[in-house]
């Protein structure tokens, strides 16, 4: 299979050591406005690169683009690409916009190809043990739980897109939208919800509690106007056991009194700025055998989608 990047600034570092991985799969060609990301990534990777998107659809033959552009910019290059036949998986968020989940679909299913939207956390293996927890009842019922999520202000996205809400969303879609996008998927809509935000020039901190039958979720997430390495965790506090995730280890409090920690450290890269997990390979991995059975890539659902978006919109 081949494979083009387009956008090649942060997380396709990422992206492009998780492609090394994949056997079938080979990246043929990068994509950037900027010639020295482009050198970068070819360096990386050893592709072919274009300072044009059209160029790059025309003069390559490829089977799967993944995008790592701005936000912003996430659907309309989703749709150019698959009304050319090429299947995509897009990081997230897909869009700013709910409208444009269903016009993606629409493009998708009319056209015969495969798109995702990576949500990592649902390939996060502490987070897959966390789901499975739930829903097997092993624990008992959940009673509370707290997510957060913390880092830097952005100071260095192209063209300061990162921190310009119109291109963005800010912390909600940068940060916050990875724990909502989990309860989603694990939990489905919560029944209410309470909201706190402070925001500044340098700085956006919320909090929100989610309130479903019989337990809630607090949230926290935070750009910090300061230098703050990221972090990112979970306490999940169910009747007979906590599951805590932190500083990268999971570890299962007991009520017996004895603790466990079943999950090896599974780390592949180290970004300060980007969480260190298997997790994305995992994604690229799921998506890749999509493409090859031929079918829905399933566990990232477009009503889904919507929701974590609809949710959003209540957050500002």
């Amino acid at each position: 299979m081949n494979v083009a990047i387009v956008g090649v600034g942060n997380i396709s570092r990422t992206h492009m050591e998780a492609w090394k991985h994949i056997p079938e799969a080979t990246v043929v060609a990068v994509c950037d406005i900027r010639q020295e990301m482009i050198d970068r990534a070819v360096g990386i990777t050893g592709a072919r690169g274009y300072l044009d998107f059209t160029q790059m659809l025309d003069n390559e033959r490829i089977d799967i683009l993944d995008i790592c552009l701005p936000t912003y910019l996430h659907a309309d290059f989703a749709v150019q690409a698959m009304e050319r036949g090429i299947h995509v998986l897009t990081e997230k968020p897909l869009s700013l916009h709910k409208k444009d989940v269903a016009r993606t679909y629409e493009v998708a299913r009319r056209k015969n190809v495969r798109f995702m939207t990576a949500q990592v956390l649902r390939f996060w293996h502490e987070y897959e043990l966390l789901r499975e927890a739930y829903q097997s009842g092993k624990y008992g019922p959940l009673v509370s739980a707290t997510m957060t999520r913390l880092g830097s202000t952005p100071r260095s996205s192209w063209d300061n897109w990162m921190i310009d809400e119109q291109r963005s969303g800010l912390t909600p879609f940068d940060l916050h939208i990875h724990d909502l996008d989990f309860l989603i998927y694990t939990f489905g809509a919560p029944k209410d919800m309470q909201v706190n935000r402070a925001r500044g020039a340098k700085r956006d901190d919320i909090h929100v509690v989610y309130h479903y039958d019989g337990f809630f979720v607090s949230c926290q997430a935070t750009w910090h106007n300061a230098v703050f390495r990221f972090r990112s965790g979970y306490r999940f506090q169910f009747e007979k056991a906590v599951m805590e995730y932190e500083g990268g280890v999971l570890t299962i409090y007991h009520e017996d009194g004895h603790n466990e920690q079943p999950v090896q450290a599974s780390a592949t890269f180290d970004d300060p700025n980007v969480p260190t997990s298997n997790a994305y390979l995992n994604e690229i991995r799921y998506f890749v055998d999509c493409v090859k059975a031929g079918r829905a890539c399933d566990k990232v659902k477009p009503e889904e989608l919507t929701t974590v978006l609809e949710v959003i919109e209540r957050l500002a």
